[in-house]
């Protein structure tokens, strides 16, 4: 399905892992047409040590993010995520995929971050779950609201707009190339409805949320978003991650990758512009900061993540860290 000579992968690796062997690896859609939209299928998966699982994803913009038995439609601290890949409704190849290596038993919980994918259509998945599964899916769906009653918006901004949602401007900020570590424009204003594409160039940025008192510290709770780690390879497409207003209220953010928030990457939707809260005070505050983010690392589960982009010969990423108990 995915030939070789299609895909061109070079793996970095980061951090320390002891030697793995590969034993299975597992498939797993994510999203698709019809009735398949709101579904990881499978939805559960037992693997052990040494396995992979590929999560390849269909139409639609979907996630593939670690959260907690306890909490499924959140994401667990320091879990992975894939950030948001949206495939056209006509694509029929040349798929993303995102590859997470097992290196322990036990369990792990995923969900789609996407809007209310997971509270409300209980999307999710898992590794090794037991018998536990069905009651964490019932746990997602539960905190869904009644179905007389609109569900809320799940941020301030989502990074897929609603069908309906009312037509806007669209606004273009380059993340790294030729700016180097910055993001172009630095700042801008934008009006309910409006999307924001994010257009990553070379090397291998990010742009999270934050807030104005920490500039480099990812904002936690609903109302944060996080593309997760996008590497360009130098003469490759740029890669897009948007972003809908759902209100003029300010929106903070960084690039978490290595100390470059501290280097002053850093971003700004409707700041104010009093004495102060200000932008240039956003700034300044950042490169005070003295660890602007993991030095291109993160805290992937129990196992390292890595994104390829089929057909479009992208490099891999692998994430590698120690693994996390859940």
């Amino acid at each position: 399905m995915f030939s070789s000579s299609s895909i061109v992968r070079a793996a970095l690796l980061l951090g320390s892992l002891l030697p793995v062997v590969r034993s299975e690896v597992f498939e797993v859609t994510v999203g698709g047409l019809g009735d398949q939209v709101l579904l990881f299928q499978p939805e559960s998966v037992t693997a052990v040590a040494g396995d992979q699982i590929r999560f390849i994803f269909r139409q639609k913009n979907h996630t593939a993010t670690q959260s907690t038995f306890a909490n499924p439609c959140e994401r667990a601290p320091g879990g992975f995520n894939s950030g948001f890949w949206p495939v056209p409704q006509e694509q029929t190849e040349g798929f993303p995929v995102a590859e997470l290596n097992i290196t322990s038993n036990d369990p792990i919980w995923v969900y789609c971050a996407q809007g209310n994918h997971c509270s409300s259509g209980g999307m999710v998945f898992a590794v090794n779950p037991g018998e536990r599964f069905d009651a964490f899916k019932a746990a997602a769906t539960g905190a869904a609201p009644p179905a007389s009653t609109p569900a809320p918006p799940a941020s301030t901004s989502e990074p897929a707009p609603a069908p309906s949602a009312p037509a806007g401007t669209t606004h273009r900020v380059i993340v790294g190339g030729p700016a180097g570590l910055a993001f172009d424009p630095t700042s801008l204003q934008a009006a309910i409805g409006d999307e924001v594409v994010f257009e990553f160039r070379n090397k291998n940025h990010t742009i999270t949320r934050s807030s104005f008192a920490e500039p480099c510290a990812r904002l936690a709770g609903a109302t944060g978003f996080d593309s997760g780690f996008i590497p360009v390879p130098d003469g490759t497409s740029p890669k897009e991650f948007k972003i809908r207003i759902n209100d003029t209220a300010p929106i903070w953010a960084y690039c978490a990758q290595g100390a470059h928030c501290a280097q002053g990457m850093v971003f700004a939707i409707n700041s104010p512009e009093t004495p102060e809260r200000n932008f240039q005070t956003f700034l300044n505050t950042a490169k005070a900061t003295a660890a602007g983010g993991a030095a291109g690392q993160n805290p992937y589960g129990n196992g390292a993540l890595s994104h390829s982009f089929t057909g479009i010969g992208a490099a891999l990423l692998a994430l590698v860290a120690t693994s996390l108990l859940f």
